[in-house]
């Protein structure tokens, strides 16, 4: 028995002196910073998601890499470079992007910022969607693969509706609403757009869909109109269509766009780094060093009660005990003099939503604040933003959604299919308000209705004290109804349009700083440790699900969620412009 013991606990401080060992060996390695040659292009190989947070990585933090690039990270190395006299361009290679047309707007600003301060951006493509060539169209000249294809066709928006799913099941979706923009409601217990939620979505379309032909059409110097024509007469467009369109500058395949770049740069060689190696040149090698350190906390996720978590189908959730520690954490580090809340959230339980925005408000007493929305920050996202602080959007985040849905799944039908009974034996007339088995009675309709009118009131009021308008105008433009961020400019929801740069403008001026003030931008909540993510209950995220399905799984787990906490305040999932 002791021999067994003692190989154990050898064998268990092998492992762990292993793991130190590699975890130094990886961390060394990534720690120091390449060779930078002159004349380098800093190549940029975006693909999927580019995420606000790191998410959890356990073998990476083995390895002891920085993980994935996040969008904040992308942006700074953009500006790295814009410095950095050794980078002569950026080689921007966007493919299958999954962000928001929000995170687009902010990032194509990035590298038209680059390319003013003198330097080559240029853009290839093999297949490229809306998204792709938003992002290739900002570049000086673009590329395409002579077998490539611009899959440019117009833009849509899908909606599912899953009210004859349910049926099938025996389920029905018990769901009341306050406004009738409210729409989460309608994809459980309709089978069809009503009128309002036509009129929303198709705003909110033809708001994206004119942004993004505007910005193609400037670039590629075509007018709006006759780039809206080509492209939904004429696409998609095979390489030898897309090159006399004026789309693209030249056909060229990926092996050949160094050789077309050592020309344009004069004959001179050309030395390539990817984006994962030149994130290890400190910001000090360039100039950039930090000064005041500003707090960058992210909300970002459907907000939860409890702590953070990634879910296999939703992907990381905000939880308001989380997102309580890191507030008051940043509030009591006097070295901080500014925070940015960065949120990227389609809401969630409204009472979670609630917290988080109470302790926002005890975090700008004591700092200065100001609020930037990325994709999405609509419902609980927009609540928490109601602080009072100034509201900055992009044109095409999608915020608002100010409304309130309280249901549950009716589970009766479902138990009659597989021979279940059940037997209910209550006091109080109210007691099986939240029992699956049956609808709600008139009068328990009647107390979930009072109950939503009372949190729908309460909100407006935040809205409205916030944005210094009466509850009545902001019910006005409330109903549940999203909007644009451009939209909602217009409806005195946010303050200005613009991205993270602009927000940190306003912060320096709130908190003092000169305008040309170097700042050290410190990001809350911290990344978690190896152990933490070892031995804490993280979730792995199913990327093997067709995306297809996994909406349909997302949306059947947002209902079933209503039975564990019915009263939502959370725009619908289904707004994906593409």
């Amino acid at each position: 028995m002791k021999k067994w013991f003692w190989g154990l606990l050898t064998g268990v401080f092998l492992t762990m002196g292993l793991l130190a060992a590699f975890s130094f060996l990886g961390w060394y390695l990534e720690s120091r910073p390449p060779e930078l040659q002159p004349n380098s292009l800093l190549v940029l190989k975006l693909e999927g998601e580019i995420p606000e947070q790191i998410p959890p990585d356990i073998a990476g933090q083995l390895l002891g890499g920085k993980g994935p690039a996040t969008f904040v990270s992308l942006l700074e190395n953009i500006e790295k470079a814009a410095a950095d006299s050794r980078i002569k361009g950026i080689l921007l290679e966007p493919s299958n992007l999954q962000v928001g047309w929000a995170k687009l707007q902010q990032l194509r600003r990035s590298l038209e910022e680059f390319r003013s301060k003198g330097k080559r951006l240029v853009a290839w493509v093999d297949t490229a969607g809306s998204k792709e060539y938003y992002l290739a169209s900002a570049a000086d000249r673009v590329f395409l693969s002579p077998v490539g294809v611009l899959d440019l066709k117009g833009m849509r928006a899908e909606v599912m509706f899953f009210k004859d799913t349910l049926a099938k099941l025996g389920v029905q979706a018990d769901m009341e609403r306050i406004g009738e923009y409210k729409n989460l409601a309608d994809q459980f217990t309709d089978n069809s757009m009503s009128d309002a939620f036509r009129e929303a979505t198709t705003s909110m379309l033809d708001s994206i869909y004119g942004d993004f032909l505007m910005g193609i059409a400037s670039a590629r110097r075509h007018s709006m109109e006759d780039m809206r024509k080509l492209i939904e007469e004429s696409g998609p467009f095979e390489a030898d269509r897309a090159l006399p369109a004026r789309l693209v500058d030249q056909l060229l395949y990926e092996d050949e766009v160094s050789d077309q770049m050592k020309k344009e740069l004069g004959n001179q060689e050309v030395h390539e780094i990817p984006l994962d190696r030149y994130r290890r040149v400190p910001r000090s090698a360039v100039g950039l060093r930090g000064g005041e350190r500003i707090a960058l906390v992210y909300a970002v996720g459907d907000i939860v009660s409890g702590e953070d978590r990634v879910d296999p189908l939703s992907g990381k959730t905000m939880g308001e005990a989380t997102m309580k520690e890191v507030l008051e954490e940043v509030g009591e580090d006097d070295s901080i003099k500014g925070v940015l809340v960065r949120i990227d959230s389609g809401g969630g339980d409204a009472f979670a939503s609630e917290n988080i925005w109470r302790n926002l408000l005890e975090l700008r007493k004591k700092k200065q604040m100001v609020i930037s929305m990325s994709d999405a920050a609509a419902s609980g996202g927009y609540l928490i933003a109601m602080t009072g602080d100034p509201v900055v959007a992009e044109s095409a985040t999608l915020t608002g959604s100010i409304g309130i849905i309280y249901g549950k799944l009716n589970l009766k039908g479902f138990y009659d299919k597989i021979g279940v009974n059940k037997e209910i034996i209550s006091r109080g007339k109210f007691a099986t308000l939240d029992s699956d088995y049956g609808p709600y009675t008139p009068e328990q309709r009647q107390r979930v209705q009072a109950l939503m009118e009372d949190f729908y009131r309460k909100f407006l009021a935040k809205v409205a004290a916030a944005r210094k308008m009466t509850p009545e105008a902001v019910d006005q433009v409330a109903r549940g109804r999203v909007w644009t961020g451009e939209q909602a400019h217009r409806q005195g929801l946010v303050d200005e349009l613009g991205g993270l740069e602009r927000a940190l403008e306003l912060l320096k001026e709130k908190a003092g700083l000169r305008p040309d003030a170097r700042v050290e931008i410190v990001e809350y909540p911290k990344r978690k440790s190896l152990l933490e993510l070892i031995f804490g209950r993280i979730q792995r995220r199913d990327a093997a699900l067709p995306a297809g399905l996994a909406r349909w799984l997302f949306e059947w787990q947002l209902l079933e969620r209503l039975s564990q906490r019915p009263l939502w305040t959370r725009m619908p999932y289904v707004f994906e412009f593409r």
